[in-house]
């Protein structure tokens, strides 16, 4: 079965439906999940709801003033710099959740070779503050979490992601390969351990070029584990995405990512990232990144 973290308390009310596509794409799969043990008589997929992180951890990792703001709602300009507006308790606590889970799942992945959780709004949060819906930066987490570790992140996001780079040079154990068709705050990083592949104009061959790139690099860097950012922003039907990047090249990144991990040998976690389309054709997307994984690591006919 594949590991899976995810809470009711990662939902919170806000302007946008960032989290709102959480929970549909925890209900999706655990209606086909039910559909499937109806049928089958077994799971696909296992979930584990994690506890909130302790704030102390978020201090270690961003400035105490910034996590102080964001936990308190005061000074509301920094608490709510990373643009959720207003703020409220709701939202800290789906957060310290969400951050949980990011903990949780990858200890799991350790354990499993694979894991997820339902979690996005990391990559443009930095040091000192969030950005565009990222409070705090739960990729860099895991690196600070597990410090004799080396933690590789394969961003596929459809936005680089400045602040992962940029805590690259917090981090010595925290590589950031962000594969990207939006620039956002490019270049943040001198160091030898962020490389960003801005594809803008071209296709799939210069996207599977890439992903090539990212694990000979994982590979040589000696990486203990990727943890992969699978957005949908970059599908040809969001209003960021590239024109040429369809449904089938989706799932054809999805299958070719969890492939190479797995003969690699490399654990891998995985989180939603971004998508702003229309939510029902957004969350079919997520969902299809969990039926792939499964499919390559537990099915009978393993891709």
């Amino acid at each position: 079965m594949l590991n899976i973290c995810f809470s009711p308390q990662y939902f919170a009310k806000t302007h946008t439906n960032s989290m709102e596509k959480l929970v549909a794409v925890a209900e999706q799969l655990q209606r086909l999940d039910a559909q499937k043990y109806a049928s089958e008589k077994h799971h696909d997929f296992k979930f584990h709801e994690p506890d909130p992180i302790d704030p102390d951890i978020l201090r270690a990792l961003h400035a105490p003033r910034y996590v102080d703001a964001f936990l308190t709602g005061e000074p509301k300009k920094l608490a709510t710099f990373a643009g959720f507006k207003p703020w409220n308790e709701n939202l800290r606590d789906a957060v310290l959740s969400i951050q949980g889970g990011q903990l949780l799942a990858t200890e799991l992945a350790f354990k499993h070779g694979i894991s997820a959780n339902i979690a996005q709004g990391f990559h443009h949060a930095h040091y000192e503050y969030g950005g565009s819906y990222c409070t705090f930066n739960g990729l860099a987490l895991i690196a600070q979490h597990y410090p004799n570790k080396r933690i590789f992140v394969l961003d596929c996001d459809q936005h680089g992601g400045d602040g992962t780079a940029d805590f690259t040079r917090r981090l010595d154990n925290l590589y950031n390969f962000s594969i990207y068709g939006l620039a956002f705050g490019y270049p943040i990083s001198e160091r030898a351990e962020s490389r960003h592949v801005h594809i803008k104009n071209g296709g799939f061959a210069q996207y599977l070029m890439a992903l090539h790139e990212a694990f000979q690099k994982a590979e040589e860097w000696q990486a203990d584990i990727i943890i992969y950012q699978a957005g949908m922003d970059c599908h040809q039907a969001d209003p960021y995405g590239s024109a040429w990047f369809s449904t089938e090249f989706i799932q054809k990144r999805e299958e070719v990512v969890f492939s190479m991990a797995k003969k690699a040998g490399i654990p891998l976690m995985f989180v939603l990232a971004g998508g702003y389309q229309n939510l029902d054709d957004l969350v079919k997307l997520h969902v299809s990144t969990f039926q792939i994984a499964h499919q390559v690591y537990y099915g009978e006919n393993k891709l």
